[in-house]
């Protein structure tokens, strides 16, 4: 039967009409708002802040006088900071020497600076110094004082003064484990007992941490490596395996004495017996550099 004009016009704009409408139901949807930008938490990423005006420093009456330096214009972990001070400033008092301890970079000029035997950067981050201030510790650390770096103090990821990373260190961070492995238990394999940072420790030390590693194994400025990883007996990332895999090593700078350690991330880590050993072992170590130099590596206690 054949359909009046009108109905098969009417039939067949209801037909495209029932193609064209899924059509309508797939268009494009608004896009999804762009993430907010990543902002650095204040309690671990402080402001930066370059100091020009020294503190007053008290009258010294002991044998030796240690600066503890505890300055942060990069990654700050306050709990370990506070920690590992508290524990620095009973051993300098148990030694009977004084200790000072501060976060302002002004006192790194030459008159303050040779009031100390001993300069400890406790997890020190970020471009701290003036250019006044960088050749002032250079010729403090080449004219025989000690320093004694902890963690942090060889973790930053680039660094604007090559001197420090080149000379002092010698071998660049380039990572450490991460979540949510960050702590493992691991094995130091202490291989220089001689060394009076290193007397008290077992030839396998068994301790959990967050392990570093660097690009390279220090070598010359008379590099003693006292400890190196078990890359066995913890999960490092690929990235991160060295082989041969430094831990705890001495430089000599000039006259200077350096010892590095990259232990102790944790605040707890400062109440480890044989972690504070080793570093009033350091201590001890470091305080020689002005009567012995470094060349003779008198370890002696």
């Amino acid at each position: 039967m054949k359909l009046p004009r009108s109905l098969a016009i009417l039939l067949c704009h209801a037909a495209l009409a029932g193609v064209v409408a899924p059509v309508a139901s797939h268009a494009a949807q608004p896009a999804e708002p762009a993430p907010a930008p990543y902002v650095k938490d204040p309690r671990y990423w402080p402001a930066p802040v370059m100091d020009t005006v020294p503190p007053a420093l008290p009258d010294f009456a002991g044998e030796h006088a240690v600066l503890i330096f505890s300055k942060t214009n990069g990654f700050r972990d306050d709990a370990q900071i506070q920690a590992a001070n508290a524990a620095l400033s009973a051993m300098t008092a148990a030694k009977g020497w004084d200790g000072f301890v501060s976060e302002n970079a002004a006192v790194f000029n030459p008159q303050a600076l040779a009031r100390f035997d001993v300069v400890v950067l406790n997890s020190t981050s970020g471009n701290l110094f003036s250019a006044d201030q960088r050749q002032a510790f250079r010729r403090w650390i080449e004219q025989g004082g000690g320093l004694v770096a902890l963690h942090g103090a060889g973790g930053d990821p680039r660094y604007d003064w090559e001197w420090y990373v080149e000379t002092v260190l010698g071998a660049q961070f380039i990572g450490h484990t991460s979540k949510p492995k960050q702590f493992q238990d691991a094995v130091v394999l202490v291989g220089d007992r001689a060394h009076p940072a290193m007397r008290a420790l077992p030839e396998r030390w068994r301790r959990r941490d967050e392990w570093y590693a660097f690009d390279r194994v220090p070598s010359g400025h008379g590099t003693r490596v006292l400890a190196r990883l078990d890359e066995d007996s913890y999960a490092p990332a690929p990235e991160q395996r060295m082989g041969d895999h430094p831990i705890v090593w001495t430089r000599c700078i000039g006259q200077g004495r350096v010892f590095y350690s990259a232990l102790g991330h944790e605040a707890r880590t400062y109440a480890e017996p044989l972690h504070l050993q080793m570093i009033d072992g350091a201590l001890s170590w470091a305080a020689k550099a002005r009567r012995h130099g470094c060349s003779q590596l008198e370890d002696s206690p």
